[in-house]
């Protein structure tokens, strides 16, 4: 049985990611950070399997910005593989907290590195980059498009990139970098611009909301969907050399495209609900991310199935079927932890 570490394993990636590696068999360790409420609601439904948990799944306290956790976990556990998907990952929100950012986004990772570095057995690392990397560098992104971050969280996964990168180089680590472009999910946080939309048109749907307040709505990303996005992950630490990796779908859609698919599924026009407010608008914005999988594909043999307008349809459904059923309380699962 495999052993893998995740770090971010309450987050949309993690929990995705933690079922996978589950259903291949593998031992799953997860670092949680301790709170007072509890915070695993997307992967309750694993905690709430007792053969999983009592066999399968393990959660630790513990937190990027603490090193000597990082070091005894890593230590102790000696997983054959670690994931590192925890981060400060809001790009708006970074230039508010530009400090906590760089300390969990950046330096998080180097911690960790040095860890498996510290400790030596052969673990094989993944470290979770991002398109926001790019910034203003023009599309098509590949592996040899030059960073041009227009955030203190695409500086700081500048920063965690270049560390994978050189402990590789330096050290002879199996450090992968996995550049992942927008991808998204009914898991994935309230506050980013797709689940903004799909739950507010739902809400509209069902009469219990009016409007929807946005920012920037030319903006053109590349979305794919989440689970498969984790599939490439796993088979970047399956393969023959450690390497970077664009995973993306290769499509473009602006914001307002996205509107138009998730309102479009319910038959309604996104814009007589739509209202724009400046305030949402980044400091400085990141026009165009469309990236270019084609080495990844190659290698891996991984490819998106799920495009946009799918992918649209699925979170605003799932978004409708939360308005019609009660969820399920958390309780306080999160207390039992600790190990």
């Amino acid at each position: 049985m495999k052993k893998a570490l995740v770090t971010g394993i309450t987050g949309q990636d993690g929990s995705y990611l933690a079922e996978l590696l589950l259903s291949k068999g593998y031992e799953v360790h997860g670092i949680i950070r301790r709170s007072s409420s509890p915070n695993t609601s997307r992967i309750d439904h694993l905690i709430a399997d007792p053969a999983v948990m009592d066999n399968q799944l393990f959660l630790h306290f513990g937190d990027l910005s603490d090193s000597s956790r990082l070091l005894s976990l890593v230590e102790r556990l000696a997983p054959d593989e670690v994931y590192n998907l925890a981060a400060q990952s809001h790009v708006r929100v970074s230039f508010d907290e530009p400090e906590f950012t760089g300390n969990t986004t950046g330096l998080g990772s180097i911690r960790l590195l040095e860890a498996i570095r510290m400790v030596g057995t052969p673990t094989r690392f993944y470290q979770a980059s991002s398109s926001e990397m790019f910034g203003a560098s023009p599309p098509p992104q590949n592996e040899s498009t030059a960073f041009y971050p227009r955030s203190p969280y695409g500086a700081a996964k500048v920063y965690s990139f270049w560390v994978t990168k050189n402990y590789r180089e330096s050290y002879g680590m199996f450090a992968t970098n996995g550049i992942l472009f927008n991808h998204e999910s009914p898991r994935r946080g309230e506050t980013f611009v797709t689940k903004k939309i799909t739950k507010a048109a739902a809400r509209i749907a069902a009469g219990i909301q009016s409007k929807l307040v946005l920012g920037n709505l030319d903006a053109v990303r590349d979305w794919g969907y989440a689970p498969e996005f984790v599939e490439a992950m796993w088979l970047m630490l399956q393969a023959d050399k450690p390497d970077d990796f664009v995973v993306a779908t290769g499509t473009e859609y602006s914001v307002k495209d996205f509107l138009g698919f998730t309102f479009g599924s319910l038959g309604l026009d996104w814009a007589k609900y739509v209202e724009f407010d400046e305030q949402l608008l980044r400091p400085t914005e990141v026009d165009s991310l469309v990236g270019d999988p084609s080495k990844v594909k190659a290698v891996t043999g991984w490819a998106p199935k799920v495009l946009p307008p799918e992918l649209a349809k699925i979170m605003v459904d799932s978004d409708l079927a939360d308005l019609e059923s009660s969820r399920t309380s958390p309780g306080d699962a999160a207390d039992s932890f600790g190990r």
